[in-house]
């Protein structure tokens, strides 16, 4: 039997973080280890971890660290098959890992999965079925807002959201920059779409089972973004870009420039007019310009499959 350990990164997290580890442990599919890393809360979710002790690793870091080093830290501590990346305002049905696992059994090819993430107000309606990219360059959750009835079918997928993913080690392994499976230059937000970008040009497939499902709080909530801190909003915007420079390639630039500059000019119009405050942001892009171009090396070097087979990936808008 695989095995499987679940990995969660938490900050400020106590009201979700005990819903969300129970969910973890009615697991109908074995777990081998949870690992817990808590990026200096404040709050009580250390207390409430502490609850736990016995049943989970805990790593407690003196700083906030961000999504993606932190889900590094968790995954270098690990030595099994699977790993499930889960937030802590996700909760599972107590069949979401032996769904998951049960895909991967049975298509080898497939490197990441993820099941049918429905929103927690109990609307019926998705939350996420996976992630898909458009010419423009910008990555959405499948499906969400749309009726749960309406994603019934398993099938593949450009990739999966961080919320609730099962990445087989194999692939991790594989896709992995100097010894970084998460790029820690992302901090938090789009790293997941990084992942599954770069898993497209090395040859991994992206899967989704509906039978497997959870529910998703979601902390970036509809029509509330400028209630987010800066500094969150300078990452989700400029991590666009570290992504682009290092996955994309010239020629579909050029064959998607419509698109692309479409978007482009009315994104600079409205962060002149509304969030000009996003734009010094583009100073930490230039001071990492040579590690992302270093990464950008890495990535085109181990590149496996046809580029077609990757940009079929990316829709009109």
């Amino acid at each position: 039997m695989k095995t499987v350990s679940v990995h969660i990164v938490t900050y400020n997290s106590e009201t979700y973080i005990q819903s969300c580890l129970e969910s973890v442990f009615q697991q109908t599919y074995p777990i081998r280890n949870v690992i817990v890393v808590d990026n200096n809360s404040t709050d009580r979710t250390r207390e409430i971890l502490a609850n736990y002790q016995d049943r989970i690793e805990i790593i407690l870091n003196s700083s906030n660290k961000g999504f993606a080093p932190a889900h590094n830290q968790a995954i270098q501590s690990s030595s099994c098959d699977y790993f499930l990346v889960l937030n802590p305002d996700i909760r599972l049905d107590q069949d979401y890992v032996s769904y998951l696992v049960e895909a991967f059994n049975t298509q080898p090819e497939i490197g990441s999965s993820t099941g049918k993430l429905l929103r927690q107000d109990e609307s019926g309606k998705i939350d996420s079925t996976g992630l898909t990219i458009n010419r423009a360059r910008r990555a959405f959750d499948r499906g969400q807002n749309e009726p749960a009835s309406q994603w019934s079918k398993p099938s593949e997928v450009f990739g999966v959201s961080g919320a609730a993913a099962l990445y087989s080690k194999k692939m991790v392994e594989d896709i992995s920059l100097d010894g970084e499976f998460f790029d820690n230059d992302f901090f938090a937000y789009k790293e997941d779409v990084d992942v599954s970008w770069r898993a497209q040009l090395m040859g991994w497939k992206a899967y989704y089972e509906p039978k497997a499902l959870a529910t998703h709080e979601r902390g970036w909530k509809s029509g509330k973004r400028k209630e987010q801190p800066l500094f969150v909003r300078r990452l989700s915007y400029i991590n666009r870009y570290k992504m682009i420079l290092k996955n994309d390639r010239f020629e579909y630039v050029c064959l998607h420039f419509f698109p692309l500059l479409f978007f482009e000019a009315l994104s600079f119009c409205y962060i002149l007019l509304k969030e000009p405050g996003l734009l010094p942001i583009w100073g930490d892009f230039f001071k990492k310009l040579p590690r992302l171009l270093n990464k950008r090396k890495q990535v085109q070097a181990k590149r496996k499959v046809p580029l077609e087979r990757v940009y079929q990936w990316f829709v009109k808008t």
